[in-house]
């Protein structure tokens, strides 16, 4: 009679093992692909390269973008262009808005993608993550008001209305910070295309993965297919091209170390693109307009105000 209990209990701890047996799956492992036109291609090249924390520890693939990818991610630039920014600066801002919102969803797995990508502490990833959710928020709010700073009437001799007001440039690369993979990245960006430019970024060489993650969100956060562009892989091997592009109008070199710089400036000095030449920065302390204006021009217009009447009054 005493035997029968211990049977019982060895037959229910099999059955808990088979059970636990069938229940076990695989992690289904993120294919993380290049982010153009609203769409998530594979690189042209079909080339990919491993992804490693600090320490080393593999954490994926990610795409090595080839020169026709680049040139494919200008070509979509160029043709959201027109549509963003025409766009009323307000709407803008309701975009940029939407995507602070959908980060905010997602706090969790950018502060764990960002941990992983720097060899932070999860405490240390959620401050940068917060910072770059409010730097969204932050250029959302500047991109109706943004026109208002820089331009104005500007008092002239003789009966003119003289009118001075930013426009986008175009289609500016943007070579993201190599050290700071989320919020340095989102602090070059967002000022892009908070005044009307598209954007075609090269991300972090070494910590991609937090780039092309956002890609996942620009794509839900109402941003025009095109507006933004993720590539990654090498940024010497990607930026070349689009250095000497003739339908690139501005570079950011953020992410170019002083050698890359140089050889980067002359080949974009071959059509006057703008270029931004990379300086320290605090990226967690709270941003100017600098970006915001360093890829407008300004157009000025002239009219008449009319001939003056015998008795010196405009009609």
């Amino acid at each position: 009679m005493s035997d029968k209990p211990k049977n019982t209990e060895k037959t229910s701890e099999k059955t808990t093992d088979k059970k636990a047996e069938q229940h076990r799956r695989l992690s289904v492992f993120k294919t993380y692909k290049l982010y153009v036109g609203g769409k998530f291609p594979r690189s042209e090249s079909g080339r990919v390269y491993e992804v490693t924390d600090p320490r080393g520890t593999w954490l994926a693939n990610a795409p090595r973008a080839s020169r026709k990818d680049a040139r494919d991610a200008v070509v979509a630039a160029r043709k959201a262009f027109g549509g963003w920014s025409g766009a009323t600066a307000y709407n803008r801002g309701q975009v940029l808005y939407r995507v602070a919102e959908m980060l905010e969803g997602r706090k969790g797995q950018f502060v764990q993608e960002v941990a992983d990508a720097e060899g932070l502490s999860k405490a240390k990833a959620a401050e940068q993550v917060e910072a770059a959710i409010d730097r969204w928020v932050w250029y959302a709010g500047w991109t109706d008001k943004i026109a208002q700073v820089v331009g104005g009437a500007n008092p002239v001799a003789g009966p003119y209305f003289n009118l001075s007001s930013p426009e986008p440039t175009g289609v500016v690369t943007v070579l993201a910070p190599q050290e700071s993979s989320f919020l340095g990245l989102v602090s070059v960006l967002a000022p892009v295309i908070a005044t009307g430019n598209t954007a075609v970024v090269i991300a972090s060489e070494k910590s991609p993965l937090p780039a092309l993650s956002l890609g996942e969100v620009l794509a839900t956060s109402d941003v025009p297919g095109g507006v933004v562009n993720i590539l990654t892989g090498g940024t010497a091997e990607i930026a070349a091209p689009l250095a000497a592009h003739q339908d690139v109008n501005a570079i950011d070199l953020a992410g170019a170390d002083e050698a890359l710089a140089k050889e980067l400036e002359i080949a974009a000095a071959d059509n006057l693109k703008r270029v931004v030449r990379p300086q320290p920065v605090d990226y967690s302390a709270t941003p100017g307009t600098d970006r915001l204006t360093a890829f407008l021009e300004t157009k000025t217009v002239w009219h008449p105000t009319g001939a003056l009447g015998a008795s010196g009054s405009s009609y």
